[in-house]
């Protein structure tokens, strides 16, 4: 069983209708800051268990959890002759499993016959002749939460605790830790699930047994009586022991330990390594089959990240996993095939790329995709020289680093198509600079489709010199190339100006080509901090004046 789809109307920075289609496996939404991913998260977390922030929801209601601006459109509606109903949010999620009748039904905003679960946060109209009458005095200057239920039904019209809900959820966000008595709530819960009713009972039993204990020992008989003596509160009698008041009392008492530490104290990486894992190794399988990340990169070293995505590979197999990143190299590791990008409130998936390229990323990790699908355009460049001349150049024509644009300057070796075949897909704005290594018949047989037809792929430009430099010069038995960056950007200054830049005095062109190819990112480094005047290839020029 797994999530075929989540609706979501008016929760958080949600407005109105937003929709995300999932896979079964694992699924990595990425998206700028403030776009929504955790919230997501949080959404079907809520759906799933009833809790918001590690708390049981009804207790944290707040019109926070409601959409700013529906809210806002409420309120100021109270002041006109068209009142709006006070709002409500809804979360609805679409699973794939046929075989539960009881939750198959119409009731969800497609009116259609489907199974899934909502989960709707409404105006109970028990109190709607109290509500009308604060209308009516102008006492609303806010949402009006105490009028507010809570519904979580399936979409056959049951109503539903947690015990009927038949998917279960583990959040883990190594970002935020909350405890209790010194220990995880997710953890507690966590290992809660792996146990049996026979185990709960034994638990149970064991920590009442720890109770009659601290109760007859002599210390605490001696302090009793004392206290009793003692007490001007009340003639009845006033004693300490534990609290064993309720049947789940011993799991507010207990607290993980990790090598004879509280798991509180140990690492926050290593803490949510042991989350992860533990829901990964859930013996319920059938009734724990989601697991829900946030960041797991977080306080996480290479190798470790490395050990945790190996086990959300392999717990994937049987599990939905759906996390939100900003790392390329968890999204390239578990397959950009599984990757969600969230902007402006849709989606966009990166399906139909090669299979060669899936794997080319997933075994190269080390590519920062995610600059690509963030960003708001991109350069490509095959070097970190050829990144600094770029800067340099954009700085000094637009008088401002094309980052504070939301233009990324990317260095991808020589895999520049790869990176392209992802742009078509994202539909964004890239432009490549390359060499042509003095061969254009191949550079333009390499770019052959965005070349030939630049209105169909009007988003990728390629920019390169058509120019092709020759000469004599020999460097370690082989002709130099003459057309790559270093010896474009000597053509378009001279020598003179070259020396002033990098502080040298060379005398003869070729020997100021032969140090400029053997110290290519010293030398870059030197014209991007130079106050000289630099001239620069007008291709260089083509892709920065491109908007």
């Amino acid at each position: 069983m797994h999530i075929k789809k989540l609706i979501v109307y008016n929760f958080k920075s949600f407005y109105g209708k937003f929709e995300i289609s999932l896979d079964e496996g694992i699924n990595i939404i990425v998206g700028d800051n403030e776009q929504g991913k955790s919230t997501i998260l949080e959404a079907i977390n809520l759906c799933l268990t009833g809790f918001v922030g590690g708390r049981y929801f009804k207790a944290e209601l707040s019109e926070h959890l409601f959409n700013v601006d529906i809210v806002n459109e409420y309120l100021s509606s109270l002041n006109t002759d068209n009142k709006k109903e006070p709002p409500s949010f809804l979360l609805e999620l679409y699973l794939d499993d046929d075989s539960i009748p009881e939750f198959m039904g119409d009731d969800n905003s497609l009116k259609s016959g489907n199974v899934g679960l909502y989960y709707k946060v409404q105006f109970d109209e028990r109190y709607k002749l109290e509500y009308e009458n604060l209308v009516k005095h102008g006492e609303i200057n806010s949402l009006p939460i105490e009028y507010y239920e809570v519904v979580r039904s399936s979409f056959a019209r049951n109503y539903l605790t947690n015990r009927q809900v038949p998917l279960k959820s583990a959040l883990i966000d190594s970002s935020e830790f909350r405890y209790r008595n010194g220990s995880d709530v997710y953890v507690n819960r966590i290992i809660k699930d792996l146990l049996d009713e026979k185990e709960l009972v034994e638990i149970s039993q064991a920590h009442r047994g720890m109770k009659d204990e601290f109760k007859n020992h002599d210390a605490i008989k001696r302090i009793n009586e004392k206290i009793s003596k003692s007490s001007r509160v009340t003639k009845k009698n006033v004693t300490i022991s534990t609290d064993l008041n309720t049947q789940s009392a011993w799991e507010s008492s207990l607290s993980a330990y990790v090598d004879s530490v509280p798991f509180s104290l140990i690492g926050k990486g290593e803490q949510c390594l042991i989350k992860t894992n533990l829901a990964l190794s859930h013996s319920k399988t059938i009734e724990s089959n989601l697991l829900l990340l946030e960041e797991p990169e977080n306080h996480l070293s290479y190798s470790k990240l490395n050990v945790l995505l190996d086990g959300i590979i392999r717990g994937s197999k049987d599990r939905q996993v759906i996390l939100c990143t900003h790392s390329s190299y968890v999204a390239n590791k578990l397959s950009l095939k599984n990757l969600i990008l969230l902007a402006n409130k849709k989606t966009v998936r990166l399906s139909d790329l090669s299979e060669d390229t899936y794997d080319f990323f997933k075994k190269v990790a080390g590519y920062d995709t995610l600059r690509l699908v963030l960003c708001d355009k991109a350069i490509l460049v095959e070097g970190d020289s050829d990144e600094l001349i770029v800067q340099k150049a954009y700085s000094d024509v637009k008088g401002r680093l094309p980052i504070n644009d939301s233009i990324d300057v990317i260095s991808v070796g020589v895999s520049f198509l790869r990176w392209l075949e992802i742009a078509e897909k994202i539909n964004k704005e890239v432009c490549v600079v390359t060499d042509s290594d003095g061969d254009l018949s191949a550079l333009k047989k390499k770019y052959k489709k965005y070349l030939d037809d630049p209105k169909k792929y009007s988003n990728i430009k390629i920019c390169f010199d058509e120019i092709i430099d020759k000469g004599s010069l020999i460097v370690s038995g082989k002709p130099f190339n003459y057309n790559t960056l270093e010896p474009k950007i000597l053509k378009a200054n001279g020598l003179q100006v070259m020396n002033q830049v990098f502080e040298t005095n060379y005398q003869d062109e070729d020997d100021l080509r032969k140090f400029m190819k053997n110290s290519k990112t010293e030398c870059a480094l030197k014209i991007f901090n130079t106050s000289h005047k630099i001239n620069i290839p007008e291709y260089i020029l083509k892709a920065i004046n491109d908007e």
